[in-house]
């Protein structure tokens, strides 16, 4: 069995990792860290939750302890499509470089420019960043990329449908040729591989399990919702979402509930703390600093249930979790890879739970096609307080049908109520009275001539 100290990384490196607890590195570890420290490209195939993040953090920390950064000009560059995941990066450095003088900033949206710029003018090692913010500071003249010399794209399929494509081609127009590569994803779309077959130079693959694949150790379960009515669908289905974490008793110290919309987030978080749960939501509309207390928060323990929008699908490294329920099928099969995967980490067994109602049918179906397995399904009862109303419109008595009071003799027209019964055909009104209107009592001067009215 390979260990860490036969990976030949720096032995201040090793020291970390030793106070960090680990003794075995993981299968993506063992492959990929020999090659990226012979300084080959890699292209690093695997599912959510087996260390693919220390599999580029540990070699790069070791090829960086020699040298010194210049201002302004990074010497190593690691792209993330999300906040979340960009701050995991840059806690992983934190945790492994803490023996090496080694300087990094973090370039994520929602913290000022000013702070961020006086890190980048005293020179940093490693520059971890989203490539939004990134472009940002280059196009200001605040950043140069030049130096570059290790260049990682964290979980790329994700850069993918998040639209980064474009900025990723960009960024990688300003970096030297001769930099070092490496690429790391859950899943390979064509259009990913199209990049990784551009950018990069005879890569090492390393692929330790099928892509989207989801762990073995994560019991899955679908809950086949059947709303009674339309316009109760949302309320029910919140419901049934409070009684599925109900059911997993106290096998449930801590979730994550995903959402397809970031309304729904917010819908669900306030659902269930209305009746008593312990939830925050964060998505992407939330104030940065808000989902850094939310996300703190929940690492720490004190807050059990975590309302997600895909945002914090990724990146999120939480290694207790214990259930991830989906509150909607996700519209991208691989998103269900990387929504799951929060739970079951590094061995531990996990419980996924997705609600599914007949509209989510076909996206299901097209999870099922992507992990080649079909997922147990469990009928849920249609909710009793829908019949309950119904039985109680049954059994109210009938309203009583006043007859039509008879109206006073000397009651003027103008005045008389209109009738709610209808007229009778015969020229009459319900009284028996002829009605006067534009039948016989046709008046005269309509009767005249065009030529005759003129006169």
């Amino acid at each position: 069995m390979t260990k860490f100290t036969d990976l030949k990384l720096g032995p201040k490196v090793q020291k970390a990792i030793e106070e960090a607890g680990y003794e075995v590195p993981t299968p993506i570890q063992a492959q990929a860290i020999p090659a990226a420290l012979e300084g080959r490209d890699v292209l690093g195939i695997a599912q959510t939750g087996t260390g693919k993040t220390a599999s580029f953090t540990l070699p790069m920390i070791t090829q960086l302890a020699r040298g010194r950064a210049k201002a302004r000009m990074p010497r190593s560059l690691v792209l993330a499509p999300t906040r979340e995941l960009a701050a995991q990066v840059a806690e992983n450095f934190d945790t492994y470089a803490k023996h090496v003088k080694l300087t990094k900033a973090l370039l994520i949206g929602g913290v000022s420019f000013k702070e961020q710029d006086a890190l980048i003018d005293k020179g940093v090692d490693v520059l971890i960043a989203t490539p939004g913010r990134l472009l940002d500071h280059f196009e200001r003249g605040k950043l140069l990329l030049t130096d570059v010399k290790i260049m990682v794209v964290d979980e790329a399929d994700r850069m993918l449908d998040m639209g980064f494509i474009p900025d990723i081609e960009r960024i990688f127009s300003l970096v030297p040729f001769t930099r070092q590569t490496l690429f790391f994803s859950a899943t390979m779309a064509p259009e990913i591989e199209r990049i990784t077959n551009t950018f990069l130079s005879n890569p090492h693959r390393v692929e330790v399990a099928r892509q989207a694949s989801a762990s073995e150790t994560i019991e899955q379960r679908v809950l086949m919702f059947r709303p009674s009515r339309k316009d109760r669908a949302a309320s029910e289905k919140r419901k049934a979402l409070r009684e599925a974490i109900e059911a997993e008793g106290d096998g449930l110290k801590n979730a994550i509930i995903f959402c397809n919309r970031k309304t729904d987030v917010d819908i669900v978080a306030k659902s269930l703390q209305k009746y008593g749960y312990d939830s925050a939501p964060i998505h992407g509309d939330l104030d940065q600093s808000q989902r850094n207390r939310t996300l703190d928060s929940f690492r720490a323990g004190d807050l059990r249930i975590l309302v997600a929008s895909d945002v914090a699908a990724r990146g999120l490294d939480v290694p207790s979790v214990t259930h991830v329920f989906n509150f909607d099928v996700p519209s991208h099969p691989e998103d269900y890879v990387h929504r799951i995967g929060r739970t079951g980490r590094a061995g531990r067994e996990g419980k996924a739970i997705t609600i599914c109602q007949p509209s989510d049918e076909k996206n299901l179906e097209a999870v099922e096609k992507l992990l080649e397995r079909t997922i147990p399904r469990v009928e849920v009862a249609a909710p009793a307080p829908a019949a309950e109303a119904s039985a109680a419109v049954q059994e109210a008595p009938a309203p009583a049908i006043e007859e039509p009071k008879a109206e006073p003799a000397d009651q003027k027209p103008t005045e008389r109520k209109r009738s709610s019964r209808p007229r009778s055909r015969s020229g009459q009104d319900d009284k028996g009275r002829p009605v006067v209107g534009m039948g016989d009592h046709l008046p005269s001067f309509i009767e005249k001539s065009f030529e005759e009215r003129m006169t």
